[in-house]
């Protein structure tokens, strides 16, 4: 047996450590064990996921490791005992070949590194065994599928968790069994392409939730091809050095939640303490320091129990203690920018402050998977018939928003969807219809590359956030659309203004559709309330549909294959403003979020004209002054505190 991954040249360093600067997450791992002995194991495999075996062996095998009490090794045989004995990992989708392999490969070979030498003779060898053959039916299946599936969806999590798994079990191998190191070989040749392939804007296509659940791995093989390869590749490319700002700027103003664009299971799964702690650590990041810390102390137990992830939060302890670093101080996210551009996945996130009672807005516009991803999946496929972009769990969202303040979700996303529409988003729908290849699960498969949408433009400073997307690729051709053109700024004090500018060959009837919580109440001429607990949204359009209806969308959820009892259907409201037949079309509105008993009522008044729109919001004591320039030929000009292309904002006093 080799030495143990990941330990050999620091295991006294880290016994040294565990009641000093560790002892935060040294306690951690223990009471994870502890909370191991009183969970009743299946003896026979059960329909739905049996992937934390994989890191409930990896914490107790840790423990034994560090302290050398029987105990934590007696619990270890009982956790292995199991899955050595099922005949298949995984049983409801695709058997040994995919994410319930993955996990456990990866979390056994550590046991078995790290305390293999202490089973019993019988047990070491009947766990060497069954790490041998699952180890094999995954490479070979590797081999079998390239070229579609996750064997070669370099974006996709699947691919990083079965290929970190293969990794590990065969560098926990390939002293006994050479053809182990062809595993790691392959695992090595993928993730090159992998983090050659990732966005350099660190944005995951994926969301926030599949952010959480896929991304650590990445860092898991990269720390054991370092350790068992001497390779560093945590510079290789930029995905990972930028990918906690993604993570961060989709953080709800309370930080607990989350802004669930993308297939997300609920809105409060999000937060991997340990891969915080490994990228404040490699790039000295002392803002993921900090908010791995904060989960840590106030959020870490109410996300586990309440997330719809599985495993979830609490077994990635062994992974806590490895990866902090004890060196990198915690710094609050208060100095950073309040707005922030990611161009590869078209998402623009401004917010009006860091406190947990701040306005923010988030807008995306990009073809699936993002630009680098859409532009080279459709390369390759070209090139050799390859299908390596699964964008399954992005939506057809382009052009759409989510809008939080006052502690409460306002304009809202679907989360996770089976059956994925633009009707479920705030966005345009075209004679009813929107993106073309949509209603079903993976709308961006076999789509050409033509159907792609952007931003345009950005202005983002001085509390300003302005972007303007572009969608109209994204329509069946056969409805003629020119031009689906949405203009978004989102004021210092947190007042949204979206101006949507539309053309087609043809008289089409354009709708706008705003998504909700709960129905939102017409109170008055153009004016709609939507209440939504803690706070509620107050919308105001000015344009000539000033009329709408509000209907019930119900969304249909199947958050993991492997649990198919655990479909769900959530229910979300849609306004809807519907424009009679015409060639060109404009909806402006206002968008605003109030205290839940807060009676007083926007008042804002707008002029309009061919060429542009102006808007003056009367907000806490002062104006709020909003030019949108539809030409965009240049900066609108006349008095600004911020100006773009198209776009000029300012304050003044009452």
């Amino acid at each position: 047996m080799t030495e143990p991954i990941l330990l050999h040249t620091r295991e006294d360093e880290l016994r040294g450590e565990l009641d000093g600067p560790r002892r935060a997450q040294w306690r951690r791992l223990l009471e994870e064990c502890e909370r191991a002995r009183g969970m009743e194991l299946p003896q026979e495999h059960p329909l739905a996921s049996i992937t934390y075996f994989g890191p409930g062996a990896a914490n107790l095998a840790l423990a034994y490791r560090l302290t050398g009490q029987k105990h934590y090794l007696t619990e270890l045989r009982r956790w292995l005992a199991p899955p050595i004995s099922f005949p298949h990992w995984g049983k409801a989708n695709l058997p040994d070949h995919d994410l319930d392999a993955g996990w456990i490969l990866h979390g056994f070979s550590l046991a078995y590194s790290w305390a293999g030498d202490a089973l019993p003779d019988a047990e070491r060898e009947a766990l060497e065994a069954k790490l041998l053959l699952q180890g094999r039916r995954l490479y070979e299946f590797a081999v079998e599928t390239e070229g579609g599936w996750w064997s070669s969806s370099y974006w996709q999590n699947h691919n990083w968790i079965c290929y970190a798994g293969l990794a590990t079990v065969g560098y926990a191998l390939q002293s006994t069994y050479p053809e182990a190191r062809q595993w790691t070989e392959r695992a090595k040749e993928n993730f090159a392409k992998v983090l050659d392939a990732l966005p350099d804007d660190g944005s995951n296509n994926e969301g926030v939730v599949y952010w959480r659940y896929g991304v650590p791995w990445i860092a898991s093989y990269l720390d054991i091809l370092r350790d068992q390869e001497g390779i560093d590749w945590f510079d290789r490319g930029s995905y990972l050095r930028e990918t906690f700002w993604y993570r961060l700027y989709q953080a709800a103003p309370d930080l607990e939640r989350i802004v669930d664009h993308g297939d997300c299971h609920d809105r409060r799964s999000g937060h991997p303490v340990a891969l915080y702690y490994k990228l404040a650590a490699e790039y000295r990041i002392p803002q993921a320091q900090w908010l791995a810390d904060t989960v840590a102390e106030r959020f870490f137990w109410r996300e586990a129990y309440e997330s719809g992830v599985r495993p979830g939060v609490r077994p990635e302890a062994y992974q806590e203690l490895l990866w902090f670093d004890p060196t990198v101080e915690p710094a609050g996210p208060d100095a950073l920018p309040t707005s922030r551009h990611f161009t590869d996945l078209g998402l623009v996130v401004g917010r009006t402050g860091w406190d947990d009672q701040a306005k923010l807005v988030s807008f995306k516009a990009s073809p699936g998977g993002g630009h680098k991803a859409w532009n080279q999946s459709h390369r390759q496929r070209e090139a050799d018939g390859w299908v390596t972009l699964n964008a399954g769990h992005h939506h057809p969202d382009a052009g759409s928003f989510v809008f939080l303040g006052d502690g409460a979700y306002l304009a809202i996303d679907e989360g996770y969807s089976s059956r994925k529409r633009t009707a479920h988003h705030s966005t345009i729908l075209v004679d009813g219809h929107g993106f073309v290849n949509e209603d079903r699960y993976h709308v961006y498969e076999n789509l050409d590359e033509q159907f792609t949408a952007r931003i345009v433009e950005t202005t983002l400073g001085g509390g300003w956030t302005h972007a303007v997307s572009e969608t109209s690729a994204m329509y069946d051709r056969d409805l003629g659309v020119t031009r689906v053109r949405r203009h978004l700024v989102m004021t210092p004090r947190g007042t949204l203004v979206v101006v949507d500018d539309l053309a087609a060959h043809e008289p089409r009837a354009w709708s706008w559709l705003l998504q909700t919580d709960n129905p939102a109440e017409h109170t008055g001429p153009a004016a709609w309330r939507a209440d939504a607990g803690h706070a509620l949204l107050r919308t105001l359009s000015f344009d000539e549909h000033p009329d709408g209806d509000v209907v019930s969308t119900p969304v249909h959820a199947n958050p993991t294959s492997s649990t198919p009892s655990l479909a769900i259907e959530n229910i979300q409201y849609t306004l809807v403003r519907t424009t009679a037949p015409t060639t060109a079309a404009r909806f402006v509105t206002v968008l605003q979020s109030h205290r839940w008993d807060d009676p007083e009522p926007v008042v804002a008044r707008c002029q309009s004209s061919d060429s542009a729109v102006e808007l003056d919001i009367e907000v806490d004591g002062g104006v709020e002054h909003v030019v949108i320039q539809f030409d965009a030929a240049a900066p609108a000009a006349g008095p600004a505190d911020v100006a773009g292309v198209g776009f000029r904002g300012w304050s003044s006093e009452s």
